[in-house]
């Protein structure tokens, strides 16, 4: 076994017998055990304090269970020898076996060794859960800024009072629109039911439809009127075939040759063939009318005429 010296470093060697190291260094001559060691060797280990400690505190025990009185008075007087050696056995056995049970408590502390190894480590899995759970509710409840900025009942019933109020405005909006142009619209077969519909609930008027197209002739015929030299019965039946009433049209006479050149033409207003109180009235849709009208004859030639819709 060898020693180290605390002055110079250097190993000493024990003695190969007994196994003791020497009190003074070879090397340096002081010696090898210092005042410090000395008061670190005297002083009792923390083991031995511990081992200590409950032996002392049975025996104290023991010692105080240990006094007992002597005798015992009865009510009678004396007590008889023979309670008296009853008495004392009685109050030995406790006394044995309080010391018996501190000897082996005694036994049992410095036998048992004391667990100073540090403690298991927590499970490194059960911290990430903890840790993550929170986050994992976090995440769950939404970003921050939309829960902070979540609407409650009142303010849904806030935002839903908004929307109607705008919704409402744009429908007006629109209403303006169609009433102030009504009269372009009017003219429109896909705008003039809405117009219709929108001027008879807020008593505009509107303009009357014109679909020359939709007149259809049913019969026409132009011939000489007697007695009267160089004049001419012009008379025609048509049907409104549109969809919604219209004006009285213009009709447009044409007369001809027999080549087909034009020898005169002549526009008949609502005037010229309907009577004064019917002129400003409108056809209705399916509703067909006849009209008639004298001309005067343009030429001895005239072999041919037509009829066409203004």
């Amino acid at each position: 076994m060898f020693t180290t010296c605390p002055h110079c470093q250097f190993l000493v060697a024990g003695d190969p017998r007994t196994g003791a190291s020497p009190t003074d260094c070879p090397r340096c001559g002081k010696p090898l055990v210092t005042a410090g060691d000395a008061a670190t060797a005297s002083a009792p280990s923390l083991a031995t304090l511990l081992n200590a400690a409950p032996s002392t505190v049975d025996r104290e025990a023991s010692a105080s269970h240990a006094i007992e009185p002597e005798t015992t008075p009865t009510s009678f007087g004396a007590p008889t020898e023979a309670a008296t050696a009853d008495e004392q056995a009685d109050a030995s056995a406790p006394h044995c076996d309080v010391a018996a049970n501190a000897d082996e408590a005694a036994g049992n502390d410095a036998a048992a060794p004391i667990d100073l190894s540090p403690p298991e480590p927590v499970a490194i899995d059960n911290i990430a859960v903890a840790a993550a759970a929170p986050l994992a509710a976090r995440k769950a409840a939404g970003p921050r800024f939309l829960r902070r900025n979540r609407t409650t009942s009142v303010h849904a019933r806030g935002a839903r009072g908004q929307w109607a109020i705008v919704i409402a405005l744009l429908l007006l909006l629109g209403l303006q629109v169609v009433i102030a142009d009504r009269a372009r619209l009017a003219t429109q077969a896909s705008w003039r039911p809405l117009v219709v519909s929108l001027c008879g609930l807020f008593r505009c008027d509107v303009p009357v439809w014109r679909e020359p197209t939709a007149f259809a002739m049913l019969s026409r015929d132009v011939r000489p009127v007697p007695d009267t030299p160089g004049a001419l019965q012009a008379q025609a039946t048509f049907r409104n075939e549109a969809r919604w009433a219209q004006g009285w049209p213009v009709i447009l006479l044409t007369l001809k040759d027999a080549d087909g050149r034009t020898l005169g033409t002549r526009a008949l207003q609502p005037g010229d063939y309907l009577p004064e109180d019917e002129a400003l009235t409108t056809i209705g849709p399916g509703q067909s009318a006849q009209m008639a009208v004298r001309i005067r004859e343009p030429s001895a030639s005239v072999v041919a005429f037509s009829f066409d819709f203004r």
